[in-house]
């Protein structure tokens, strides 16, 4: 007999997964103990790009058996599959949640942006350990539900943002928590990738690829026809209705580390410089304007501006570096009241300028070791991690308490560019702004598949 899925209003559903996380709590033989018997037995939802990166990084862990996969595309299903001879496959995730419910530990969400609170909340709600790819959420009340339901089930979790993990971006943190730049005041970071769409919205439909289920490809977004190469599966990030534009993408990474390291919370105004919005597509070219209050690491606020599209930065004097150097093509500068820190995006060493002058530091103090150049040897850390944690054996450096708040920082910036110039004031208390027509984008409603 088939089963009959249905996903509910986006609001009652938050509801609902925030206040039977509450009851939960008052029972503890039902919360996740975070340790599993022997091998930990884990479930992938979403094997196309990164998912198969995340597969390949977490069944390399000798106590991982991958009991299960999960994608809306047959082809990434079955390539998977060939690799993964023993698991199980499905195309639905509500599906294998519910048969499986006993038979899997873990789960790795590594989706669009728009599906993974839907699949990561539904697998939290049965208790289990959740690792999903960045941005955290597609919607800014999807993050605090998230987070929210992990502190009371105390559950497992850890973002996919596994640079948070490497050496340089260890460094860096302690460096600036070292004080060697003094209070920081600004940041400025950036980068040139552009995951925006200028142009209109497509007209018309194209015919469904045989081994694609477009209707669970679309999930809880809105319903609308297939185009061939605008949606799946390459260029969802571009799109408002399932990805968060290069900020969502990229911004996660390089934001990671400077706000790690100034413990930031979010911020109070935001203001997006970018073209008026189309309804479709996000921006090609942001700058964005965030200002934080104070940590101990910073000045009484502080000022952070992020750009990105093609030709991004936009030169500035805080940018430049000595002897003419070019800023690498991806990175973060930190100004402080006793000089710079530039930090590339990434494997490669943060830059101490004072005076317009490069000047060396000792990492002995830090207890790192030597430099690391091994982006694979370092990935696989963070993943490790959370099987380790999962198993009882450490903790998560990027769970959904940390993630929740980067990934609202970050989804405040991409509601910034609705509104293009215009600063926004965000209340983190009653989780709304100030000017209420910005309110109907924290949220929206989930459609019934």
């Amino acid at each position: 007999m088939k089963k009959s899925f249905q996903i509910i209003d986006r609001r009652d559903f938050l509801k609902k997964s925030t206040l039977g996380a509450a009851g939960l709590a008052l029972a503890p033989s039902l919360l996740a103990q975070a340790k599993v018997a022997g091998k930990l037995r884990t479930a992938h939802i979403g094997l196309g790009g990164m998912g198969m990166a995340d597969l390949a990084a977490i069944a390399s862990h000798p106590e991982v058996e991958v009991v299960a996969l999960c994608d809306v595309d047959g082809k990434a299903l079955e390539g998977a599959k060939a690799l993964y001879p023993n698991a199980k496959t499905y195309a639905d995730y509500r599906q294998l949640l519910q048969e499986l419910e006993n038979e899997v530990d873990a789960v790795v969400v590594s989706t669009p942006d728009h599906t993974h609170a839907p699949a990561s909340l539904m697998a939290m709600e049965m208790n289990k350990p959740v690792y999903c790819q960045k941005p955290l959420t597609h919607h800014v009340s999807e993050a605090r539900a998230m987070k929210k339901m992990a502190e009371e089930k105390n559950l497992v979790t850890q973002m996919g943002i596994q640079v948070h993990s490497f050496y340089d971006y260890k460094l860096a943190t302690l460096l600036i928590q070292s004080g060697i730049i003094g209070k920081v005041h600004t940041v400025r970071a950036w980068s040139p990738k552009n995951w925006g769409f200028d142009g209109p919205e497509p007209e018309g439909s194209d015919p469904i690829p045989a081994h694609l289920d477009w209707n669970l490809w679309l999930g809880t977004a809105p319903e609308r026809p297939f185009k061939d190469g605008y949606y799946h599966p390459g260029n969802w990030r571009k799109v408002m209705d399932f990805g968060c534009g290069t900020l969502g993408d990229m911004g996660v990474h390089i934001f990671d580390t400077p706000y790690n390291a100034l413990q930031l919370d979010v911020p109070f105004t935001i203001i997006n410089e970018c073209r008026q919005p189309t309804g479709f597509g996000f921006p090609e070219h942001n700058v964005v304007t965030y200002e934080f209050p104070a940590t101990p690491y910073t000045s009484e606020t502080l000022k952070w501006v992020w750009y990105d599209g093609i030709g991004a930065p936009a030169d500035h004097e805080d940018l430049k570096l000595p002897n003419g150097d070019q800023l690498p093509d991806q990175g973060a500068m930190f100004m402080g009241e006793k000089g710079r820190l530039l930090l590339p995006h990434f494997q490669q060493l943060p830059r101490w300028i004072v005076d317009g002058q490069y000047k060396e530091f000792d990492v002995a103090p830090f207890n790192l070791g030597a430099p690391v150049k091994d982006y694979e040897g370092e990935s696989k850390k963070h993943y490790h991690q959370f099987v380790d944690a999962c198993l009882g054996k450490a903790e998560c450096s990027a769970p959904f308490e940390y993630a929740a708040r980067l990934t609202e920082t970050i989804l405040l910036g991409v509601i910034a560019g609705r509104f293009p110039n215009e600063t926004l004031h965000w209340d983190s208390k009653k989780a709304q702004f100030a000017e209420k027509k910005a309110n109907k984008f924290l949220d929206g409603k989930y459609r019934k598949f």
